[in-house]
């Protein structure tokens, strides 16, 4: 059985400088959200502050299910992070969740979302980093701090979600953290089978000595 963790951040917080700190902990595969998107924006000559042209998205939504689909035929059963940008309110971000989340359950793979929280300006200093073009990502500071006004970020509303603030803390102590949820959620994934499996013992045996009538 695999694990795959989703982190869900706004640009800028560090979801693959996390994943890849997390990575050699819980020896994972990384799917970088850029790594799926970047083929596609490399085709556009955008400055990284203008809008991409409307239905961008659908096209790196293939690549990202192109993706999936050799996950379940050739690693279903390896572990992966996945990161998502992801803002409150935005269409697309639930459509994307879901993408992963169906092929996790194709691979009966354990799904741990992991929501990134940042302060405003310490988000906005993170965005202004010249070197961030380099890798295609945004370095827009008004529209990071508009973010960060206007809406949370996204939310799966999965139970095994973890919820970490991030502004101070190091991605060594993040993906700690993480690790630590994953474990926590294994376990009581592996309590629950193990008290499954007692009871339909427990249900066999009585119905051995009732006969073989159904109890």
């Amino acid at each position: 059985m695999g694990v795959r963790i989703v982190l869900i951040g706004f640009p800028g917080v560090g979801k693959l400088t996390i994943a890849k700190e997390l990575s050699a902990m819980v020896s994972a595969k990384i799917v970088d959200n850029h790594w799926v998107n970047n083929p596609i924006l490399r085709l556009l000559d955008e400055d990284g502050t203008a809008p991409l042209p409307k239905g961008i998205w659908e096209f790196t939504g293939r690549v990202r299910q192109t993706v999936l689909d050799a996950i379940t035929a050739y690693a279903p059963s390896a572990n992966f992070i996945f990161t998502q940008a992801g803002l409150e309110g935005d269409e697309r971000r639930p459509r994307t969740f879901q993408q992963i989340a169906s092929a996790a359950e194709a691979c009966d793979a354990v799904l741990v979302p992991v929501r990134l929280l940042c302060d405003e300006e310490d988000l906005a200093r993170r965005v202004s980093n010249p070197e961030r073009r380099q890798r295609l990502k945004s370095t827009d500071v008004a529209a990071s701090r508009d973010r960060s006004r206007r809406a949370g970020v996204f939310d799966p509303l999965h139970p095994n979600t973890l919820v970490l603030d991030v502004t101070s803390a190091s991605p060594g102590k993040t993906a700690i953290a993480i690790r630590e949820q994953i474990l926590k959620v294994l376990g009581d994934l592996s309590a629950r089978n193990s008290s499954e499996l007692i009871l339909f013992a427990l249900r066999s045996s009585i119905r051995l000595m009732a006969g073989g009538e159904a109890f």
